[in-house]
């Protein structure tokens, strides 16, 4: 399983985006499940105009099972936001807490991201490991 965080999810659906080419061509390698979160789900939309044709793929992304959404309880919000303040000093928004909470609760480790330098910083709880981060030039 591979979490996804926003910039993956922007570039495959913005053709404009730099690093379109470079995800669109790394999601034809991947084999394992793709999920993402809520609050990257969100922040997914916002960023892509929900009216843009990037947010319509976005949608039928997802309803075609390209993409599941992990759903935060109660228990991975809380840890999410206790992650946010413990990296204060290097600020961590929901959606980047909620990619590690998820990581956590289920038990997968790997990350698409375009941010590397946040998560090289992010640790997991369990081992406080490093994350392995895939990303794309």
């Amino acid at each position: 399983m591979i979490l996804v965080d926003t910039g993956p999810l922007i570039a495959l659906f913005d053709p404009r985006d730099d690093a379109h080419d470079a995800c669109y061509a790394y999601l034809q390698t991947v084999r394992e499940p793709l999920v993402t979160t809520t609050p990257v789900l969100t922040e997914a939309f916002h960023i892509l105009d929900p009216a843009s044709r990037g947010a319509d793929n976005l949608r039928a992304f997802v309803r075609g099972e390209g993409l599941t959404v992990w759903l935060l309880d109660s228990t991975a919000l809380t840890r999410a936001f206790e992650l946010m303040e413990k990296y204060r000093d290097h600020p961590m928004d929901l959606a980047d807490a909620s990619i590690i909470a998820g990581a956590e609760a289920l038990g997968t480790r790997t990350v698409f991201t375009l941010d590397r330098a946040d998560f090289s910083v992010y640790r997991v709880r369990r081992g406080h490991r490093h994350l392995p981060v895939i990303t794309v030039p």
